[in-house]
């Protein structure tokens, strides 16, 4: 039976290069979106391009708990165990701490670290029966570099390296990898718009690349954080 990866928020940007990377790699592939449309598109191009693998899809808003459980519910359902699990669903809502909008830090901190903490919490039995098993948490420069208009974006993020670092310490002694992913500007839909040439971000397939070369080592290491910036530096 082909190895499964897990990837939440897995139709576009930074979690759809992933989904194709292991794809590629013979993996069948379980993901969600907020969107059915882009979920079938999804499976229809995969599954042709990629002979023989499989492609699981489920609806759900990742920033809702109770659509987090019922994505769990359902990859539980499959009855197969998880080679890969990436907590990559979240997004960025920008503004200064003191002045954003009443209520952005509990949509941050549901959207980028409870659907993670959620996420992990619901599928770790189906995790831990791998000893390969692999756990990426999507973080960001934004984990440990403060800036301005980072506003609670930033606080979900630290407290999502936090999680990571506890939950590799939790996970070592069933040999589970643990992975903090902090990638800089990556040229995704979330910076439409932007009058910045596309030389200045990274490519999404670039932070792709990162996740399956730290996955592929063997098992005696780890890579603990993934750090990836643009080449001329943070924008």
């Amino acid at each position: 039976m082909r190895k499964l990866i897990v990837v939440t928020g897995g139709t576009q940007g930074i979690g759809r290069a992933i989904v194709e990377k292991f794809a590629e790699a013979g993996m069948d592939v379980v993901t969600c979106a907020r969107t059915t449309a882009t979920l079938m598109e999804l499976k229809t191009d995969l599954e042709a391009r990629y002979a023989g693998i499989r492609v699981y899809t489920h609806r759900a808003d990742m920033g809702v708990k109770e659509e987090v459980k019922a994505f769990c519910d359902y990859v539980t359902g499959l009855g197969r165990p998880v080679e890969i699990l990436v907590n990559n669903a979240g997004y960025f809502i920008p503004g200064s701490i003191t002045t954003e909008s009443e209520g952005t830090l509990e949509q941050m901190m549901a959207a980028n670290l409870y659907s993670a903490y959620y996420t992990t919490r619901g599928l770790i039995d189906n995790v831990t029966v791998q000893s390969s098993a692999h756990i990426f948490n999507m973080c960001s420069i934004a984990s440990f570099q403060a800036y301005p208009n980072g506003g609670a974006y930033s606080i979900s993020k630290a407290a999502l390296l936090g999680f990571s670092r506890n939950l590799r310490e939790e996970l070592k002694p069933k040999g589970i990898r643990v992975t903090a992913v902090m990638p800089g500007a990556t040229r995704t839909a979330s910076w439409n718009g932007t009058e910045l040439p596309d030389e200045r971000f990274m490519r999404s397939e670039d932070v792709a690349e990162a996740v399956f070369s730290a996955y592929s080592l063997s098992p005696r290491s780890v890579v603990e954080e993934i750090l990836i910036r643009p080449q001329l530096g943070d924008i």
